[in-house]
């Protein structure tokens, strides 16, 4: 099971990542993360929903971190990044 506290460090990380200037705060309605105009609510959810996550007026739950994660990531207009291929056709760098 993924803690608040945990769950806050890796939607922090995933800012970081994702190259945005944000935060996430926890307040009353779950954990709040803002980046510039976008705004998503994570909450937990129970089972089997893990998390349901709040955008633009739209709740939908989400059933794996996963998914949490892109759900956030399409939230806040984050373009989707280089896809990793792995076995045959991998390019090596």
């Amino acid at each position: 099971m993924t803690t608040d506290a945990e769950l806050r460090s890796l939607l922090v990380d995933c800012l970081k990542v994702w190259d945005l200037e944000g935060r996430v705060t926890a307040e009353n309605a779950g954990l709040v993360v803002a980046a510039g105009e976008a705004t998503c609510v994570v909450r937990a959810g129970p089972a089997p929903t893990r998390w349901f996550v709040t955008t633009g007026g739209r709740t939908r739950p989400v059933p794996s971190v996963v998914a949490l994660l892109s759900a956030v990531r399409r939230g806040l207009g984050v373009a989707p990044g280089v896809r990793a291929r792995v076995g045959v056709g991998a390019v090596v760098q």
